[in-house]
């Protein structure tokens, strides 16, 4: 009885220590977050403006004025369009309108060029509670479109991962970031052509274990959709796989 009690003391000691040394990390980390944003202050993605403690990635302010498109229930939108008579898409939507030249550009610059991969997760995120609310919280899998390997390796991420990592936050759906893969490496889409931009991506797409996706309704998430061909092209990829459903949900389009 007496080992027992003291079994017992020595527990609830253990408890108390690891507290007080889980609350003294806490401070430690929070001052060493609160000294560091005195040097190098966090600042919104957009404006450049200092964040507010509950500001994450973009202000208030600039989140308010995002220019959305509010295609999520609208089947009949300006994505959607695109891959009508080209393949077959369930459902498709874009969270902003892309402008070049606009401030909500740098948003898509920095997470692409500047390695800001929380962007792609906080605004994953944002987009993730909007689709929530509508049939693509229906889908049963998240795949990022994939970079080929080699430009994996010289970027050393992939934004759409973090965007559908973001997502997958929101919906409580599982992303795969391995299965589908492009086979062919292409050159830069930017300066094509509708056509050439086709042309570039046709059959660079392949599966891995299929079978991990048969039945599935897939939810293709890409940064910004321009024409739609890369979306089309890993779409038909994936619809090859046996009763598969392909929607589609990029942060932008230009």
């Amino acid at each position: 009885m007496q080992t027992q009690t003291q079994d017992l003391k020595f527990k609830n000691y253990c408890i108390f220590i690891k507290s007080l040394i889980v609350n003294y990390m806490t401070g430690i980390l929070k001052y060493l977050k609160d000294f560091a944003n005195l040097i190098f202050p966090e600042v919104c993605a957009v404006c450049d403006e200092g964040l507010m403690n509950n500001e994450k990635v973009i202000c208030t302010k600039c989140l308010y004025h995002i220019p959305k498109t509010n295609f999520v229930n609208n089947p009949d939108n300006e994505v959607a369009k695109l891959f009508w008579g080209r393949t077959n898409i369930q459902n498709a939507t874009s969270f902003f309108y892309f402008n070049k030249g606009s401030n909500y550009q740098k948003l898509i610059h920095k997470l692409k060029y500047k390695a800001k991969t929380e962007i792609g997760f906080e605004m994953g995120k944002i987009f993730g509670t909007e689709l929530k609310s509508s049939k693509f919280n229906e889908i049963d899998i998240i795949v990022p479109v994939p970079l080929h390997k080699i430009k994996f390796r010289k970027r050393g991420f992939n934004q759409c991962d973090f965007i559908a990592r973001g997502i997958s936050e929101i919906l409580k759906k599982p992303v795969d970031y391995k299965c589908c893969y492009r086979k062919i490496f292409t050159d830069s889409q930017t300066k094509k052509s509708r056509y050439e931009r086709w042309e570039n991506v046709d059959d660079i797409f392949d599966v891995n274990n299929p079978e991990i996706f048969t039945g599935k309704h897939i939810l293709l998430v890409d940064d910004v959709v321009t024409t739609g061909s890369t979306l089309e092209a890993c779409a038909n990829a994936l619809l090859k796989i046996n009763d598969t459903r392909i929607s589609v949900a990029t942060l932008a389009i230009a």
